[in-house]
Formats: structure tokens, sequence, C-alpha cells
């Protein structure tokens, strides 16, 4: 998930490709599936056919208009694709036509067809499905960034993982289990099942008191030692309220500043009105850390992702990563795709199949 916004004019062929546009800030049949000419490959980029696109919440808060980072309404958003090389521009040595890739655009992933920087992909593994590898990027790339890049993942630790049974907590807990660490994970009681399935000892009922139903595991005088949160508001101080010595709050979203399918000013500022600040003379002496991750905000860190990238295509290789799909829809049913998200009904990754 590298690189830049694919928005400036791109040399085009006369054949058509297919697109979903947000059209205007609003529900989700603002979304509508137009064409345009085939993107062409120029000096040290590719043309990918895509076979399956990835959706993520932040393509829900960029329709809502409620997400700052992205392209203005009107745009294409989406982060992550898999597909095939069709064309290879001049300079592009190390792929060849007909390579099965992985390639995270910093936007523009809502495509049957994407033109991208040959530092912006990945060949897949052999083994690794199409579904599988837009599955992949975004969510399994946060996770290891926030829990082994500055999360300082160690075994044997207690995680705490909010909205575990989404995309990220799916790979946070992916990789959690790999590291021998104890799992907490909140969801509805109707994913507690599917959650133990995948590896999480301890899941919670995220409409009832998280601090009591920890406590209540370890102890009123014990605590966590990582806490993922992308709640926002509140859910930040009860998460770093539960942290013992030396435990981390990472903070990488905040869906709660989003209650509905379209924008909510009153949402926003409830969010931020009950979202504390912390000094860093509070962080000294409590022995804790407050970090954020913005994924959109590290495209420019190729040297810093790349690498983390490769180090999970080799933990998928091991066996050790399992990326879920819960749906795939096609273009013509990307506002279905949203709804289903927006109604808390997923269970992991949603795909778009053109």
């Amino acid at each position: 998930m590298f690189g830049t916004p694919t928005s400036g004019p791109i040399r085009v062929s006369s054949a058509a490709m297919r697109q979903i546009w947000i059209t205007k800030a609003g529900a989700p049949e603002v979304l509508q599936v137009k064409e345009a000419a085939d993107p062409v490959a120029e000096s040290g980029q590719v043309r990918i056919r895509v076979r399956a696109a990835g959706i993520n919440f932040a393509d829900l808060m960029a329709r809502t208009g409620m997400y700052p980072d992205a392209p203005p309404i009107p745009c294409v958003v989406g982060y992550e694709v898999s597909g095939v090389i069709d064309q290879i521009g001049s300079g592009v040595s190390e792929f060849s036509v007909g390579d099965r890739v992985i390639a995270m655009p910093h936007f523009g992933g809502y495509s049957d067809t994407i033109v991208i920087g040959a530092s912006q992909i990945f060949r897949m593994p052999d083994k690794m499905t199409f579904e599988e590898g837009a599955a992949l990027p975004v969510v399994y790339l946060t996770a290891h960034h926030m829990m082994l890049f500055i999360g300082t993942l160690r075994r044997e630790m207690r995680v705490l993982i909010h909205s575990a049974a989404g995309g990220v907590g799916l790979a946070a807990i992916d990789l959690a289990r790999a590291h021998g660490c104890e799992i907490f994970g909140t969801a509805s009681p109707g994913k507690h099942g599917f959650l133990r399935e995948r590896g999480c000892q301890h899941p919670l009922d995220s409409s009832q008191d998280i601090t009591a139903q920890v406590r209540a595991i370890v102890g009123k005088n014990s605590g966590v030692d990582l806490v993922l949160d992308a709640v926002g508001g509140k859910s930040f101080t009860d998460s770093y309220n539960l942290l013992r010595e030396t435990g981390r709050l990472v903070c990488f979203g905040v869906s709660s500043m989003s209650s509905g399918k379209s924008r909510s000013i009153p949402s926003a500022l409830h969010m931020l009105l009950r979202t504390k600040r912390y000094s860093p003379l509070t962080l000294m002496n409590d022995n804790r850390s407050v970090q954020g991750v913005n994924m959109g905000q590290l495209f420019s860190r190729i040297d810093l992702l790349r690498p983390q990238f490769a180090a999970l295509l080799g933990m998928y290789e091991r066996g050790e990563l399992r990326p879920y799909v819960d749906r795939s829809f096609p273009f013509a049913e990307a506002a279905a795709a949203h709804h289903y998200l927006h109604d808390r009904k997923a269970k992991g990754k949603l795909l778009l199949t053109p």
C-alpha cells in the first residue's frame, strides 16, 4: 500500500475498463459503476487485470465524506487488488506478462484494470488464491506494523483486540497466535464461536463493559500488555486504563466517529469530546505508551513497508496466516457490500470482483 493517488493524467488505450465511483458524499447508493478507456503502462509501470479488490472501513468513511486523506469526491477509492499483469512498461524487468500479483495502490483499487508502479506490487505465492491475495495487504500490514514494528510483540503477552472479527482483528489474531500470546477479542456474541475457532482464547461481548470482562479474567489488579483500538472516544481511555506496566495502546481508527451510513457531524464531535489527551508526564509516570497508526500516511515509506509485507508473505507460506474472506460482491453490488460492512455483518474481509 504505497505510492501516490492515481488521480493525475494517465495515457489511455481504446479498450474500456470499469470502475466504481463515489459520485457524491452519502449512503452506499452513491456508488456507481462507470466505464473509461483502458490505462496504458508507461515507464516503470505495469498494467494489471484485477481479479479481486479489497474493501476497507476507510472506504466507507471516504464515501460519507469523513475521511480527510481520500481524494476529492467524485473519486475511485480502494487500496488493494490482486490480478494478472497484462502489460509491462519500459524499465520494468522484475515482472512479466502473466505474473499473478498483489498490488497496493494509493486509491483507485475499485477498478477492473489498474496501472501502478512496479515498486507497489508483489508476486503472489503459488498456492495463494486471488481472493486471499486481495484480502491480505491492508489488514495484515496494519496488524504487522502495530504489533511487530511498533508494538514489540513478545511471546506470552496479553493482547486485547477491539473489533476482533473484522479484517484487521483477524489478522492481529493470526499474528498473536503465531507468537504464543494470550488473546482477548471484542465482538458481538454471535461471532464468539468464530473467534475461538480462529485462536482467540477470550472473546468479549462488545456491547458490554469491556474493562469488567477483562478484569474478571486477569484479576482486578492486573491488565494487558497491548491493546489495538479502532473505536475511538471513550474506548481509548478504557483501553489505556487496562494496560499494565510497560503496556502499549495502539490507536488505528475511530469507527465511533461514523455511527450511520451518511456523514454525521454530531457523531464526530461526540467522539472527539470523549477522547482523552495524555501528557508526556502522565505516560512517564504510568510506564505506558500511546501510539497511532494511519497506514494511508505511510505510502511514502516503502523502505518500512516492503520488508514487513515480505515477512507477511513468508508467514503465509509457512501456514501461519489464514486470510479469511466473508463474501465477494460483483461490481454491480458495491452498494450492498458497503451496507453489509456498515451493518457489522462481516467477519474478516469483503471483496469486490470484476
